[in-house]
């Protein structure tokens, strides 16, 4: 890994609003300059996109960002960022997804030019070949059209660039299902960093090319997986939590290979690489039950420079259309926070304590989030002389804090959670430092049928 030191090691220095390394986008926000921005998320009603269906999809996405930008501007919102995250039908035809940044690019405009309101499109394709298996992540004709989205989409007026990425999901989805962390493993540290490499390499050299901004990625696909896995019971809470700590190697290598932030809202592990990295972050909580339950609705904003909401349908709701009342909503909570960080050191302590406390000890998945756990974990990420090493102590110093937890009688699970930890504990353990080492273990218990070494460099 490129970093071997933090560049937060207080963990009161890990706070919302503020990053060592601010963003500041072309409209003028600062994104981590002292401020935090809402971030809308939103979709589509259910219905088909076709070329019969076109002018009904691009007056929808017309509909959100007027409606958004409106409420936002009554709200005396300081700034916003509108997330485009594309459906299949416009990443596989870019000219769809290009034409709705226009149109929501035109709209933020106006209100830049008419009312002073900074709004910026962070534009988040879908990556098109994990819809191939065994997935072809450096020959997939899909790469094409995902990389017209970005830089058609750019030149359209999309000023920040991001994507949830798949490479590895192949092997994780089993693991998943199987609590396999070795598994686990593999799919992140190994295949995941090394399909990272690869994809943000080309996505910041395309933003380079255009002066804008490559932002991050998230392991929605793998982590956040995990989590909704978990709330319904199918997978411990103790495993997910140790996915999203692995997970922090495999996102981070966008950072390293050039992408600034904010890194994507769904990225719980954000934290992780604000502490590491100093960039600033996006995150959900709360407002996204929209889309998904989760056990981390408060202290997901303790640390966060854009709040968001995850991905919210255009629909009728009593107050008017969903994605019109999902910007109300985050912006009240932003303002919330910006009012703590006006008012100066003692009552954004405070309220991030607030939101910490709420949470920490409800959930595994919470308890590792808090500035103090994020900070120890961290240490841990980066001490290692490989991805696999780092993941390895990472999940490692996570398991002993949600053991002090236990012990201290703070948080309580279920013996049929904590009968997992000697386990997971003991495979861990297991796990050799060397990359060579590990794929040497691991390719006799894998399906190689669903994964293919070369298409990861191997």
């Amino acid at each position: 890994m490129k970093y071997n030191k933090l560049t937060i090691n207080n963990p009161e220095d890990l706070m919302f609003g503020i990053a060592p390394k601010p963003v500041i986008t072309r409209r003028g926000l600062e994104i981590g300059g002292g401020q935090v921005y809402a971030e809308l998320n939103f979709t589509l009603p259910i219905m088909t996109i076709n070329n019969s269906s076109l002018n009904q999809v691009y007056t929808n996405y017309r509909e959100i960002a007027e409606g958004a930008l409106e409420r936002a501007l009554h709200l005396n919102s300081k700034g916003v960022v509108l997330e485009f995250e594309t459906l299949l039908e416009m990443t596989k035809t870019p000219t769809i997804g290009v034409e709705i940044v226009k149109i929501m690019n035109e709209i933020c405009e106006n209100y830049y030019l008419k009312y002073g309101l900074k709004s910026e499109i962070r534009l988040t394709p879908n990556d098109l070949r994990e819809f191939e298996r065994p997935a072809l992540q450096r020959t997939s004709k899909y790469l094409d059209p995902m990389m017209e989205l970005f830089e058609e989409g750019m030149r359209a007026g999309a000023d920040l660039l991001s994507i949830e990425s798949t490479g590895g999901k192949e092997v994780s989805d089993e693991a998943l299902m199987m609590c396999d962390i070795k598994g686990i493993m593999f799919a992140l540290t190994v295949l995941g960093v090394r399909d990272m490499q690869f994809l943000w390499g080309k996505i910041v050299s395309l933003a380079k090319s255009q002066g804008k901004i490559a932002a991050g990625d998230s392991a929605c696909g793998f982590a956040n997986t995990a989590m909704v896995l978990a709330e319904k019971k199918y997978i411990p809470k103790i495993f997910a939590s140790l996915v999203r700590v692995i997970s922090v190697v495999r996102s981070i290598v966008a950072i390293e290979q050039g992408a600034v932030g904010p890194d994507k809202d769904c990225g719980y592990e954000g934290p992780f690489i604000k502490a590491i990295t100093g960039i600033p972050i996006s995150m959900e909580g709360k407002t996204a039950a929209c889309a998904h339950l989760s056990p981390i609705g408060n202290i997901a904003s303790a640390c966060t420079d854009l709040w968001s909401n995850e991905s919210v349908q255009n629909i009728k709701l009593l107050s008017g259309m969903a994605p019109t009342a999902y910007m109300e909503q985050l912006e009240y909570d932003v303002r919330l926070m910006n009012e703590a960080l006006r008012e100066g050191k003692l009552h954004r302590s405070v309220l991030q304590q607030l939101l910490v406390s709420s949470d920490i000890y409800t959930d595994p998945q919470a308890l590792i989030l808090a500035p103090e756990n994020v900070i120890r974990i961290s240490k841990e990420l980066i001490k290692g002389d490989s991805y696999i090493s780092n993941a390895r102590n990472g999940a490692l110093c996570a398991l002993n804090i949600i053991e002090e937890a236990l012990n201290s009688k703070r948080m309580q699970l279920s013996e049929l959670e904590t009968n997992y930890l000697p386990i997971f504990r003991e495979e861990l353990n297991s796990i050799p430092d060397n990359e060579s080492e590990f794929i040497e273990m691991m390719l006799p218990v894998l399906d190689s049928s669903k994964f293919i070494l070369s298409e990861y460099g191997l």
